[in-house]
């Protein structure tokens, strides 16, 4: 491993939730560090509140720092951000939103710094989080506002890949929201991602219809013959491997997905419900921003917290995707700067002309 191991931020998500509980489960395992420098955002009274009633965690000890430039490697580092009050596992409280948005904002300033290389976050409690500082309706929202951008949000594992067309919005808002431009811009986010973050030469793309049967011909909804279908064709025309669309129960029963190395879905549950159900340890990327940012694909799950019945794999999971997507990007960003520019830095500046070359080539 490269000493120079990218720094990870972690978010300690709602102090009431399981957020610690997956943080502590996951860094227990002494391998992380050696996959990365892990820099938690966090109260340390809540890590160590949790810490002592995993059962079976391995034994964890944090090296406080007060800043990522502190950080050191081989250690769990963390900074203290965001303390409640009181630290109530199952319930919702606006101190436990408080504190999830206090470590939030801390690591989001250091993520934009560079500080930091890319920002992991445990799950918060949406309505608890609101205040009159914080008026988002999710982590992906509050990103675009301080980094700036157009956010896709995009869930992501080994078998499947979802990308969203409209994110977190009223179920009765979804039709009109939907525009062939819209969908267009989507699609053209969704392969630059899946190239420059995954890897893949040349995505193929499949779309899904809004209406049950991708509408029946116009029986049961107009969006696809006037809106969806035009989005794609529309794309295909400027590069972009999209085909459907698709109905999506049929897409996934028969297992088409595997054909495709992505899915764009118009809505929100339209895409995380069979992404969760086939791949129930994936990961939340908000893809298309300078910054990388993941997190597990599970909410603070009151129901379990402070019980050690939380699973940690989705969280593992969602630090390995963001070193990964960093590494990607980074070696993306290589592959295609300019090549001529590249050449003359590898040559030193020196101009190679005519006279410079072996009389032999000035022959030919």
């Amino acid at each position: 491993m490269s000493d120079n191991r990218l720094k990870i931020g972690i978010t300690q998500g709602d102090t009431n939730g399981i957020g610690w509980e997956v943080i502590i489960k996951a860094m227990g395992d002494s391998r992380m560090t050696e996959v990365c420098t892990p820099v938690i955002y966090g109260s340390p009274r809540a890590a160590e509140h949790y810490r002592v009633t995993l059962r079976d965690a391995e034994p964890l000890a944090f090296n406080s720092v007060s800043s990522p430039q502190e950080a050191r490697r081989g250690k769990v580092n963390l900074i203290a951000a965001g303390e409640p009050e009181k630290i109530e596992p199952g319930k919702a409280s606006a101190e436990a939103g408080r504190a999830a948005a206090e470590a939030l904002r801390a690591a989001v300033a250091d993520l934009r710094s560079g500080a930091i290389d890319a920002l992991v976050t445990a799950p918060i409690d949406k309505e608890s989080i609101q205040s009159d500082d914080f008026r988002f309706t999710g982590h992906t929202e509050f990103l675009a506002s301080e980094l700036g951008g157009t956010p896709l949000m995009m869930m992501c594992s080994d078998r499947l890949r979802v990308g969203l067309v409209t994110i977190h919005i009223p179920l009765a808002e979804i039709g009109r929201s939907l525009t062939a431009e819209g969908i267009v811009a989507r699609l053209k986010q969704l392969r630059e991602s899946l190239r420059q973050d995954f890897g893949a030469v040349e995505p193929r793309i499949a779309v899904l219809s809004l209406n049950p049967h991708a509408g029946d011909g116009g029986l049961l909804g107009s969006e696809e013959e006037r809106i969806i279908r035009p989005a794609i064709n529309e794309a295909y025309a400027q590069g972009v491997l999209a085909f459907g669309p698709f109905a999506a129960d049929g897409f996934f029963a028969c297992g088409n997905y595997r054909a495709y190395d992505a899915v764009l879905a118009m809505y929100h549950d339209q895409g995380l419900t069979p992404f969760k159900t086939l791949s129930p340890d994936g990961v939340n990327f908000t893809a298309c921003l300078d910054r990388v940012r993941t997190s597990p694909d599970h909410g603070v799950a009151y129901d379990i917290a402070g019980q050690d019945k939380a699973d940690p794999q989705s969280m593992r999971n969602a630090i390995y995707a963001a070193v990964d997507i960093v590494n990607r990007r980074r070696a993306w960003a290589a592959w295609t700067a300019d090549p001529l520019q590249r050449a003359e830095r590898e040559r030193g500046g020196r101009d190679v002309s005519v006279k410079d070359l072996p009389e032999a080539e000035k022959e030919a």
